[in-house]
Protein backbone atom coordinates (compact mmCIF):
# COMPACT_ATOMS: atom_id res chain seq x y z
CA UNK A 1 0.00 0.00 0.00
CA UNK A 2 1.65 3.52 -0.90
CA UNK A 3 0.46 6.38 1.25
CA UNK A 4 1.56 10.14 0.87
CA UNK A 5 2.21 12.19 3.91
CA UNK A 6 0.66 15.43 4.54
CA UNK A 7 2.91 17.84 3.22
CA UNK A 8 1.46 21.29 4.32
CA UNK A 9 -0.48 20.12 8.01
CA UNK A 10 2.80 20.63 10.09
CA UNK A 11 2.07 24.97 9.61
CA UNK A 12 -1.40 24.75 9.91
CA UNK A 13 -1.32 22.58 13.43
CA UNK A 14 1.49 24.72 14.57
CA UNK A 15 -0.37 28.31 14.23
CA UNK A 16 -3.24 26.33 15.59
CA UNK A 17 -1.07 25.61 18.75
CA UNK A 18 -0.36 28.86 18.89
CA UNK A 19 -3.56 30.44 18.79
CA UNK A 20 -5.17 27.80 21.41
CA UNK A 21 -2.48 28.34 23.61
CA UNK A 22 -3.93 32.22 24.31
CA UNK A 23 -6.76 33.48 25.07
CA UNK A 24 -9.21 34.58 22.44
CA UNK A 25 -9.65 38.69 21.77
CA UNK A 26 -12.65 38.71 24.69
CA UNK A 27 -10.38 36.73 26.86
CA UNK A 28 -11.85 33.75 26.75
CA UNK A 29 -9.93 30.35 26.13
CA UNK A 30 -10.41 28.83 22.33
CA UNK A 31 -11.61 25.43 22.85
CA UNK A 32 -10.36 23.61 20.11
CA UNK A 33 -10.24 19.99 20.70
CA UNK A 34 -6.27 19.60 21.10
CA UNK A 35 -6.73 21.46 24.57
CA UNK A 36 -9.79 19.08 25.73
CA UNK A 37 -8.51 16.29 27.74
CA UNK A 38 -7.24 13.68 25.84
CA UNK A 39 -9.30 10.13 26.14
CA UNK A 40 -7.64 7.59 27.59
CA UNK A 41 -6.67 4.86 25.77
CA UNK A 42 -8.88 1.26 25.07
CA UNK A 43 -7.40 -2.08 26.56
CA UNK A 44 -5.86 -4.08 23.43
CA UNK A 45 -6.94 -7.73 22.53
CA UNK A 46 -5.53 -10.27 24.90
CA UNK A 47 -2.91 -12.26 23.78
CA UNK A 48 -2.66 -15.15 25.56
CA UNK A 49 -3.90 -16.48 29.54
CA UNK A 50 -1.44 -13.79 31.02
CA UNK A 51 -2.62 -11.00 29.28
CA UNK A 52 -6.86 -12.21 29.24
CA UNK A 53 -6.46 -12.59 32.92
CA UNK A 54 -5.08 -9.00 33.31
CA UNK A 55 -7.46 -7.46 31.06
CA UNK A 56 -10.38 -9.30 32.97
CA UNK A 57 -9.47 -8.13 36.42
CA UNK A 58 -9.37 -4.52 35.20
CA UNK A 59 -12.61 -4.44 33.43
CA UNK A 60 -14.22 -6.30 36.97
CA UNK A 61 -14.93 -9.54 35.07
CA UNK A 62 -12.84 -11.78 37.35
CA UNK A 63 -11.02 -11.40 40.78
CA UNK A 64 -8.37 -14.22 39.81
CA UNK A 65 -4.80 -13.68 38.46
CA UNK A 66 -2.47 -16.42 37.70
CA UNK A 67 -0.22 -17.56 39.99
CA UNK A 68 3.97 -18.30 40.39
CA UNK A 69 3.81 -21.30 38.28
CA UNK A 70 1.71 -19.61 35.53
CA UNK A 71 4.02 -16.60 35.07
CA UNK A 72 7.46 -19.23 36.02
CA UNK A 73 6.30 -20.83 32.68
CA UNK A 74 5.92 -17.67 30.17
CA UNK A 75 8.30 -16.93 27.68
CA UNK A 76 10.17 -13.71 29.80
CA UNK A 77 10.22 -12.36 26.10
CA UNK A 78 6.86 -13.52 24.72
CA UNK A 79 3.96 -11.04 23.81
CA UNK A 80 1.71 -12.69 26.63
CA UNK A 81 3.96 -11.80 29.56
CA UNK A 82 4.84 -8.02 28.13
CA UNK A 83 1.54 -6.78 27.30
CA UNK A 84 0.50 -8.47 30.61
CA UNK A 85 3.04 -6.70 32.11
CA UNK A 86 2.39 -4.01 29.94
CA UNK A 87 -1.25 -3.25 31.20
CA UNK A 88 0.31 -3.25 34.76
CA UNK A 89 2.48 -0.74 34.20
CA UNK A 90 0.06 1.89 32.49
CA UNK A 91 -2.16 2.43 35.28
CA UNK A 92 0.83 4.22 36.97
CA UNK A 93 1.02 6.63 33.65
CA UNK A 94 -2.86 7.39 32.18
CA UNK A 95 -4.39 4.39 32.92
CA UNK A 96 -7.73 2.59 30.36
CA UNK A 97 -11.16 3.74 29.57
CA UNK A 98 -13.38 1.69 31.91
CA UNK A 99 -10.63 0.80 34.25
CA UNK A 100 -11.07 2.63 37.50
CA UNK A 101 -8.52 4.98 39.25
CA UNK A 102 -8.12 2.89 42.32
CA UNK A 103 -6.97 -0.31 40.74
CA UNK A 104 -3.43 1.05 39.71
CA UNK A 105 -2.73 -0.09 44.05
CA UNK A 106 -4.71 -3.10 43.89
CA UNK A 107 -2.70 -5.64 45.84
CA UNK A 108 -3.53 -8.62 43.86
CA UNK A 109 -2.38 -7.12 40.89
CA UNK A 110 0.82 -5.84 42.14
CA UNK A 111 1.64 -9.31 43.60
CA UNK A 112 1.13 -10.94 39.63
CA UNK A 113 3.19 -7.53 38.46
CA UNK A 114 5.93 -8.50 41.04
CA UNK A 115 6.02 -12.44 39.38
CA UNK A 116 5.83 -10.96 36.02
CA UNK A 117 8.76 -8.48 36.84
CA UNK A 118 10.78 -11.41 38.26
CA UNK A 119 10.56 -13.67 35.58
CA UNK A 120 11.63 -10.64 33.18
CA UNK A 121 14.40 -9.72 35.05
CA UNK A 122 15.33 -13.06 35.81
CA UNK A 123 16.24 -13.40 31.78
CA UNK A 124 17.78 -10.25 31.45
CA UNK A 125 19.90 -11.31 34.07
CA UNK A 126 20.70 -14.51 32.97
CA UNK A 127 21.16 -13.39 29.28
CA UNK A 128 24.06 -11.09 30.92
CA UNK A 129 27.97 -12.04 29.29
CA UNK A 130 30.48 -10.71 30.91
CA UNK A 131 30.22 -7.71 32.10
CA UNK A 132 33.02 -5.00 32.53
CA UNK A 133 33.03 -1.71 34.83
CA UNK A 134 31.02 1.36 34.34
CA UNK A 135 33.69 3.07 32.19
CA UNK A 136 34.27 0.10 29.84
CA UNK A 137 30.59 0.00 29.20
CA UNK A 138 29.94 3.37 27.98
CA UNK A 139 33.20 3.60 26.23
CA UNK A 140 31.51 0.51 24.16
CA UNK A 141 28.34 2.53 23.36
CA UNK A 142 30.58 5.09 21.77
CA UNK A 143 31.69 2.67 19.40
CA UNK A 144 29.73 2.32 16.24
CA UNK A 145 29.43 -1.18 14.43
CA UNK A 146 31.50 -1.46 11.37
CA UNK A 147 29.13 -3.21 9.34
CA UNK A 148 26.39 -0.49 10.42
CA UNK A 149 23.12 -2.81 10.80
CA UNK A 150 20.16 -2.01 12.80
CA UNK A 151 16.85 0.00 12.08
CA UNK A 152 18.39 3.29 11.27
CA UNK A 153 20.63 1.86 8.78
CA UNK A 154 17.97 0.17 6.90
CA UNK A 155 16.06 3.14 6.73
CA UNK A 156 19.18 5.71 5.80
CA UNK A 157 19.85 3.11 3.03
CA UNK A 158 16.90 1.30 2.27
CA UNK A 159 13.97 2.73 4.00
CA UNK A 160 10.18 3.73 2.00
CA UNK A 161 8.00 5.79 3.56
CA UNK A 162 5.67 2.64 4.96
CA UNK A 163 9.13 1.78 6.94
CA UNK A 164 8.96 4.99 8.62
CA UNK A 165 5.52 4.79 9.28
CA UNK A 166 5.90 1.38 10.80
CA UNK A 167 8.91 2.44 12.80
CA UNK A 168 6.94 5.14 14.37
CA UNK A 169 4.38 2.92 14.96
CA UNK A 170 6.75 0.70 17.49
CA UNK A 171 8.11 3.43 18.99
CA UNK A 172 4.77 5.50 19.70
CA UNK A 173 4.00 2.98 23.25
CA UNK A 174 6.83 5.15 24.44
CA UNK A 175 7.32 8.42 22.74
CA UNK A 176 4.19 9.81 23.27
CA UNK A 177 5.21 9.48 26.69
CA UNK A 178 8.54 10.19 26.16
CA UNK A 179 10.83 10.96 29.31
CA UNK A 180 7.90 10.15 31.96
CA UNK A 181 9.70 6.81 33.05
CA UNK A 182 12.47 7.94 33.51
CA UNK A 183 11.19 11.51 36.05
CA UNK A 184 10.47 8.31 38.40
CA UNK A 185 14.47 8.49 39.91
CA UNK A 186 14.51 12.33 40.48
CA UNK A 187 13.01 12.18 44.13
CA UNK A 188 16.05 9.25 44.45
CA UNK A 189 18.85 10.87 43.57
CA UNK A 190 20.70 13.87 45.45
CA UNK A 191 23.34 16.92 44.59
CA UNK A 192 24.49 16.58 41.20
CA UNK A 193 23.23 13.95 39.79
CA UNK A 194 19.55 14.85 40.80
CA UNK A 195 20.28 18.45 39.32
CA UNK A 196 22.23 17.32 35.83
CA UNK A 197 18.89 14.72 35.56
CA UNK A 198 16.60 18.03 35.85
CA UNK A 199 18.66 19.80 33.27
CA UNK A 200 18.10 17.11 30.43
CA UNK A 201 15.04 16.83 32.05
CA UNK A 202 13.59 20.26 31.27
CA UNK A 203 14.75 20.08 27.69
CA UNK A 204 12.71 16.55 27.35
CA UNK A 205 9.30 18.47 28.52
CA UNK A 206 9.86 21.50 26.10
CA UNK A 207 12.30 23.85 28.14
CA UNK A 208 8.65 25.14 29.48
CA UNK A 209 6.65 25.08 26.60
CA UNK A 210 3.73 22.27 25.90
CA UNK A 211 4.50 22.64 21.92
CA UNK A 212 7.94 22.01 22.64
CA UNK A 213 7.63 18.66 24.62
CA UNK A 214 9.44 16.08 22.88
CA UNK A 215 5.88 13.99 23.13
CA UNK A 216 4.37 16.43 21.52
CA UNK A 217 6.99 16.65 19.09
CA UNK A 218 6.58 12.83 18.30
CA UNK A 219 2.87 13.44 17.93
CA UNK A 220 3.19 16.15 15.07
CA UNK A 221 5.81 13.70 13.55
CA UNK A 222 2.98 10.97 13.66
CA UNK A 223 0.67 13.56 12.16
CA UNK A 224 2.98 14.11 9.23
CA UNK A 225 3.00 10.74 8.36
CA UNK A 226 -0.23 9.87 8.21
CA UNK A 227 -0.90 8.33 11.55
CA UNK A 228 -3.26 8.33 14.62
CA UNK A 229 -1.18 10.52 17.31
CA UNK A 230 -3.42 9.21 19.85
CA UNK A 231 -1.26 7.97 23.18
CA UNK A 232 -1.92 4.25 22.91
CA UNK A 233 -3.66 3.51 20.00
CA UNK A 234 -1.66 1.51 18.14
CA UNK A 235 -0.63 -0.59 21.35
CA UNK A 236 -2.70 -3.59 19.74
CA UNK A 237 -0.02 -3.65 16.39
CA UNK A 238 3.05 -3.31 18.93
CA UNK A 239 4.69 -6.49 19.34
CA UNK A 240 6.72 -8.12 22.55
CA UNK A 241 10.53 -6.99 21.45
CA UNK A 242 9.34 -3.14 21.17
CA UNK A 243 7.09 -3.74 25.07
CA UNK A 244 9.97 -5.16 26.40
CA UNK A 245 12.13 -2.24 25.47
CA UNK A 246 9.00 -0.04 27.20
CA UNK A 247 8.14 -1.94 30.16
CA UNK A 248 12.03 -1.83 31.21
CA UNK A 249 11.98 1.66 31.69
CA UNK A 250 9.01 0.90 33.78
CA UNK A 251 10.49 -1.72 35.69
CA UNK A 252 13.44 0.14 36.80
CA UNK A 253 11.30 3.51 37.39
CA UNK A 254 8.80 2.18 39.79
CA UNK A 255 11.54 0.31 42.33
CA UNK A 256 13.72 2.98 43.91
CA UNK A 257 15.85 -0.33 44.80
CA UNK A 258 16.66 -0.41 40.66
CA UNK A 259 17.70 3.21 40.33
CA UNK A 260 21.17 3.03 39.52
CA UNK A 261 19.81 0.19 36.68
CA UNK A 262 17.56 3.52 35.76
CA UNK A 263 20.08 5.89 35.54
CA UNK A 264 22.19 3.50 33.55
CA UNK A 265 19.07 2.55 31.06
CA UNK A 266 18.63 6.52 30.36
CA UNK A 267 22.28 7.38 30.17
CA UNK A 268 22.49 4.29 27.16
CA UNK A 269 19.73 5.99 25.55
CA UNK A 270 21.09 9.28 25.68
CA UNK A 271 24.27 8.42 24.43
CA UNK A 272 23.26 6.38 21.83
CA UNK A 273 20.02 8.18 20.51
CA UNK A 274 22.07 10.77 18.08
CA UNK A 275 23.92 9.11 15.46
CA UNK A 276 20.55 7.25 15.00
CA UNK A 277 18.62 10.17 14.74
CA UNK A 278 20.54 11.62 12.43
CA UNK A 279 20.38 8.63 10.07
CA UNK A 280 15.83 8.36 10.68
CA UNK A 281 16.25 12.24 9.90
CA UNK A 282 17.71 12.05 6.56
CA UNK A 283 16.20 8.91 5.74
CA UNK A 284 12.59 11.16 6.26
CA UNK A 285 14.23 14.16 4.03
CA UNK A 286 15.12 11.44 1.41
CA UNK A 287 11.14 9.83 1.57
CA UNK A 288 9.97 13.27 1.24
CA UNK A 289 8.09 13.18 4.78
CA UNK A 290 6.56 16.43 6.30
CA UNK A 291 8.82 19.05 8.31
CA UNK A 292 7.28 18.05 11.71
CA UNK A 293 8.56 14.08 10.70
CA UNK A 294 12.41 15.53 10.09
CA UNK A 295 11.96 18.22 13.12
CA UNK A 296 11.35 15.56 15.40
CA UNK A 297 14.73 13.73 14.91
CA UNK A 298 17.15 16.74 14.19
CA UNK A 299 15.93 18.06 17.79
CA UNK A 300 17.39 14.40 19.05
CA UNK A 301 20.67 14.66 17.29
CA UNK A 302 21.06 18.23 18.76
CA UNK A 303 19.71 17.80 22.40
CA UNK A 304 21.11 14.21 22.79
CA UNK A 305 24.80 15.26 21.45
CA UNK A 306 24.82 17.56 24.71
CA UNK A 307 22.98 15.17 26.64
CA UNK A 308 25.54 12.64 26.29
CA UNK A 309 28.14 14.54 27.95
CA UNK A 310 25.92 15.36 30.80
CA UNK A 311 24.56 12.57 31.62
CA UNK A 312 27.87 10.93 31.46
CA UNK A 313 29.55 13.22 33.61
CA UNK A 314 27.01 14.17 36.23
CA UNK A 315 24.00 12.09 36.62
CA UNK A 316 26.27 8.98 36.42
CA UNK A 317 29.14 10.38 38.12
CA UNK A 318 27.21 12.35 40.69
CA UNK A 319 25.36 9.35 41.09
CA UNK A 320 28.33 7.17 41.88
CA UNK A 321 30.11 9.44 44.00
CA UNK A 322 26.95 9.26 46.27
CA UNK A 323 26.52 5.84 45.84
CA UNK A 324 29.68 4.11 44.75
CA UNK A 325 28.18 0.50 45.56
CA UNK A 326 25.36 1.39 42.64
CA UNK A 327 27.80 1.26 40.47
CA UNK A 328 27.46 -2.92 39.68
CA UNK A 329 23.39 -1.79 38.68
CA UNK A 330 24.21 1.07 36.65
CA UNK A 331 26.13 -1.58 34.30
CA UNK A 332 23.24 -3.77 34.46
CA UNK A 333 20.83 -1.08 33.36
CA UNK A 334 23.03 -0.48 30.38
CA UNK A 335 23.43 -3.65 29.20
CA UNK A 336 19.74 -4.72 29.84
CA UNK A 337 18.81 -1.62 27.60
CA UNK A 338 21.14 -2.52 24.51
CA UNK A 339 20.10 -6.15 25.13
CA UNK A 340 16.30 -4.91 24.39
CA UNK A 341 16.87 -2.39 21.92
CA UNK A 342 19.37 -4.48 19.78
CA UNK A 343 16.42 -8.01 19.93
CA UNK A 344 14.25 -4.67 18.59
CA UNK A 345 16.11 -3.59 16.22
CA UNK A 346 16.96 -7.09 14.88
CA UNK A 347 13.68 -8.14 14.44
CA UNK A 348 12.39 -5.08 12.79
CA UNK A 349 15.25 -4.76 10.04
CA UNK A 350 14.81 -9.24 9.88
CA UNK A 351 10.96 -8.23 8.71
CA UNK A 352 11.71 -5.56 6.50
CA UNK A 353 14.41 -7.88 4.75
CA UNK A 354 12.04 -10.39 4.30
CA UNK A 355 9.76 -7.83 2.81
CA UNK A 356 6.92 -8.45 5.67
CA UNK A 357 5.53 -5.83 8.26
CA UNK A 358 7.66 -5.34 11.31
CA UNK A 359 4.03 -5.08 13.24
CA UNK A 360 1.82 -7.61 14.28
CA UNK A 361 -0.50 -6.69 12.02
CA UNK A 362 -0.04 -4.61 8.62
CA UNK A 363 -0.81 -1.09 8.88
CA UNK A 364 -4.48 -0.09 6.93
CA UNK A 365 -5.44 -3.66 7.77
CA UNK A 366 -8.53 -2.50 9.55
CA UNK A 367 -7.15 -3.75 13.19
CA UNK A 368 -8.79 -0.56 15.11
CA UNK A 369 -8.73 -0.13 18.71
CA UNK A 370 -12.61 1.22 18.89
CA UNK A 371 -13.75 2.05 22.14
CA UNK A 372 -13.09 -0.04 25.53
CA UNK A 373 -15.72 -1.97 26.81
CA UNK A 374 -17.24 -1.43 30.29
CA UNK A 375 -17.54 -3.77 32.67
CA UNK A 376 -20.40 -6.27 30.84
CA UNK A 377 -18.16 -6.45 28.09
CA UNK A 378 -20.42 -3.77 25.87
CA UNK A 379 -18.76 -0.93 24.39
CA UNK A 380 -21.97 0.91 24.65
CA UNK A 381 -21.64 0.51 28.59
CA UNK A 382 -18.02 2.27 29.43
CA UNK A 383 -18.68 5.91 30.01
CA UNK A 384 -16.86 8.37 28.42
Amino acid sequence: MTTTAPRTTAEERTAERTRAANPSPDGSPDRRPEQRPERRPALPPPRGDLSEAVADFLLGRSRTLPDSRATADADPYGDDLHLALHLAYELHYRGFDGVPEDTEWDPDLLRLRALLERRFEEALRDARGRSGGVREVFDALLTEPVDGRGASHFLLRHGTLEHLREYAVLRSVYQLREADPHLWVVPRLQGRAKAAMMTIQFDEYGCGRAEQMHARLFADLMDDLGLDSGYGHYLPLVGAPALAAVNLMSLFGLHRARRGALVGHFAALEVTSSPAASRIAAAMRRVGAGEAAVRFYDEHVEADAVHEQLVRRDVVGGLLADEPDLAEDVVFGVEATVLLEDALSDSVTRAWEAGTTALRAPLGDGLDPGPAPGPDGNPDSNPT
